[in-house]
């Protein structure tokens, strides 16, 4: 094999032990993984105990000597965060070293910056393990699926919230108390503001989006709903109903010309979801994530697996490593690098105002149990063009009725409307829930 390639490693927690672990046993892996040297670690105290034990002389509580060091051609970001990680990131590319990281946050709000950077200085930085843990995702899209116009992708890609949705559906179990379990199994962190607020999925399919249409979107403008507001009783009605509720995240053109010159428009949208029970994405259950892909010609594809944790995430990022390895072993095709691994920005994307976008909706209302209250939300919602698929009266003694209603497609602009004057009706007590239906 060829010359040996250092690798630097900024962050030793659950992610970067496991991308230790498989540099430090390469038996029975690809060959490439040999040639691969662990030269530096950064750890945040040396003093603090570690899930793998390394040679205190490749240890340091300073990234920036492990960014700098000569004998690091790779440069492994896996401390999380927003800083110092983008400034390890930007001063590894300004040396000309190339970088993985899976850190979502950072890609989905400076990507473009980063990929801007990398480009001028010739270098990758590569990101599949900031989506979807060990599930093939990023690479499929860059590559794979880069004859296909991409219509949509929709994905469960937040353990976290699959894992506690799952449960209340299975057991009917309230969100509080599943909150707690995941949190004492390590599903969940002390804060879990990140993962119910749905904050994490966003961060994801605003990189997931990027690759898919072409051009990178401002993170910070995806419609974002998480579940901690969730009740059971609507997993449970959504169950009777024939549905499972997912914490979906969404991105999708929306309309079928094919634009070249001017920006395309999308909508992107994380939002507590109900899904038929035949959709694929429907028996997606526990910490499992998955992604489904529809395009032309090729159809849908769907990439499932765990989503998160030591072993999947480590794996997509050593995958990372040997990809650069071996173009760095190959060497460089005239000085440059691939332009599909690279993956940049080919074209202009902006985001739709929310009110525009159009799905079905599932709402569900406290009212009083009196004669023709149905019959005026009916009424309520065809004065606004709103066409209803179902509406059904479940009997809840504490509140009176609840009424459960879900629409066919409309403009969220349209429903907005609807709600205003249902919720003005003296017999309506209150909107207990609003969700989006597939």
């Amino acid at each position: 094999m060829g010359t040996r390639i250092g690798v630097g490693l900024l962050g030793l927690g659950t992610v970067g032990a496991g991308v230790a672990g498989i540099l430090q046993t390469p038996e029975g892996r690809n060959p490439l993984v040999a040639e691969l040297e662990l030269v530096r670690v950064a750890v945040r105290d040396l003093q603090r105990p570690r899930p793998i034990e390394l040679p205190n002389s490749l240890l340091t509580n300073d990234p920036q000597a492990v960014v700098d060091d000569p004998a690091v051609q790779v440069v492994v970001e896996v401390m999380g965060g927003i800083e110092p990680a983008r400034t390890m990131i930007m001063r590894a590319i300004a040396a000309g070293k190339a970088v993985v990281t899976a850190n979502k946050a950072v890609i989905a709000r400076h990507g473009e910056e980063i990929a801007a950077a990398a480009a001028a200085a010739g270098v990758y930085v590569l990101i599949e393990a900031a989506v979807g843990g060990g599930i093939p995702i990023i690479e499929p899209l860059k590559q794979s699926l880069g004859s296909n116009r991409i219509e949509r992708v929709s994905g469960i890609i937040n353990g976290t919230t699959n894992y506690i949705l799952s449960r209340m559906a299975q057991e009917g179990v309230a969100y509080e108390e599943v909150l707690k379990d995941a949190q004492d199994l390590g599903y969940a962190e002390a804060d879990p503001a990140a993962d119910v607020e749905g904050l994490d999925a966003a961060d994801k399919i605003a990189i997931l989006t990027g690759l898919a249409f072409g051009g990178p979107i401002d993170r910070a403008s995806i419609p974002t709903q998480g579940i901690s507001n969730l009740q059971s009783r609507d997993v449970d009605y959504a169950k009777q109903l024939g549905y499972a509720v997912k914490l979906l995240a969404v991105a999708e053109r929306l309309n079928s010309e094919v634009h070249t010159s001017r920006s395309l428009p999308l909508s992107v949208r994380v939002q507590p979801t109900l899904i038929p029970l035949d959709h694929p994405l429907a028996g997606v259950n526990e910490v499992n994530n998955a992604i489904l892909v529809e395009g032309d010609p090729i159809g849908r594809v769907m990439f499932y697996g765990p989503g998160a944790g030591a072993g999947p995430t480590a794996s997509a990022v050593v995958a990372d490593i040997l990809n650069i390895a071996g173009i760095r072993q190959l060497g460089e095709i005239n000085g440059r690098v691939d332009p599909l691994l690279a993956a940049s920005s080919w074209r202009a994307c902006h985001l739709v105002d929310p009110s525009a976008i159009r799905h079905r909706n599932y709402v569900r209302f406290n009212a009083d149990d009196t004669p023709g209250v149905i019959g005026r939300i009916g009424s309520c919602f065809g004065e606004r063009d709103v066409s209803i698929q179902s509406i059904i009266q479940f009997d809840a003694s504490n509140v009176g009725a609840e009424i459960v209603v879900i629409t066919h497609e409309i403009s969220q602009g349209q429903m907005k409307d609807a709600l205003t004057a249902i919720t003005s009706l003296p017999e309506i007590k209150r909107l207990a829930a609003h969700l989006c239906c597939l």
